[in-house]
C-alpha cells in the first residue's frame, strides 16, 4: 500500500512539475539573454565604426569641432556603461543605457548632417563606405532590438500567466524591461513640413 501511495505521489509530482512552466521560463529567459547579446553586438559594431567616421570627417570639417566633440563624448558615455546581463534586471540602469545609445544616435545624425556642407567629404570613398556601414549597422540594431522586444514579450507573458506565474514567483522571476519610446507625445504629433 505504501509503495502504491508513493508511486501515485511521484506520478503526481512529475505531472505537476511538467505543467508548472519552469522549463518554459528557463527557455524564454535564455532567449532574452541571446537576443540581448545580439543587441549589444550591434551596438559595439556601431561604437567601433564611430572613431573611423570621426577621423574621416575631421580631415574635411576641421571647424565643426563641437559636433566631433559631441560624438566622442556620447561614445565615451556609451562605453562607460557596463552592459552585463544584470543590466536587464535593473530598470533604472537599463534606461540609462538606452538613453546613452539614443544620445550617440543623435550625435551621429548631426555628424552626418554636417557632411552635407562638404561636397569633397561626401565624395570621399572612405566616408561613403563608413556611412554605408553605419547605415547597415543601424538597420541591424533595429532588427536585433525587435527580436529582443519579442523575446521579452514572450518571457513576460510566460511569467505573468497562470500557472507559470506561481512558479515564477516561487523562483524569483519577474518581468524584464524592454525598449520604450522616450517621448510618446512627441511621436503622436504629425511632423511639420515647410517648403520655403
Amino acid at each position: 500500500m505504501k509503495r502504491a501511495m508513493l508511486g501515485v505521489m511521484a506520478a503526481g509530482l512529475a505531472l505537476g512539475l511538467t505543467g508548472c512552466g519552469y522549463n518554459r521560463i528557463q527557455t524564454t529567459d535564455e532567449d532574452i539573454k541571446a537576443n540581448w547579446a545580439e543587441v549589444l553586438n550591434q551596438y559595439q559594431r556601431r561604437a567601433d565604426l564611430v572613431p573611423n567616421l570621426v577621423n574621416v570627417v575631421k580631415g574635411y570639417a576641421t571647424h565643426e569641432k563641437d559636433i566631433l566633440t559631441q560624438v566622442a563624448e556620447a561614445r565615451s558615455r556609451v562605453g562607460a556603461i557596463q552592459a552585463t546581463p544584470e543590466l536587464l534586471k535593473d530598470e533604472v540602469a537599463f534606461k540609462k543605457f538606452i538613453a546613452a545609445q539614443h544620445e550617440l544616435t543623435g550625435a551621429l545624425s548631426r555628424l552626418l548632417a554636417v557632411s552635407e556642407n562638404y561636397p569633397n567629404l561626401k565624395a570621399d570613398g572612405a566616408f561613403r563606405d563608413l556611412q554605408a556601414q553605419l547605415e547597415g549597422t543601424e538597420n541591424r540594431i533595429s532588427v536585433a532590438r525587435n527580436r529582443y522586444i519579442d523575446a521579452v514579450k514572450s518571457y513576460n507573458v510566460t511569467v505573468r500567466t497562470f500557472p507559470n506565474n506561481l512558479t515564477a514567483k516561487m523562483f524569483g522571476y519577474g518581468t524584464k524591461p524592454t525598449f520604450t519610446v522616450e517621448n510618446e507625445q512627441a511621436l503622436a504629433k504629425p511632423p511639420t513640413v515647410d517648403f520655403k
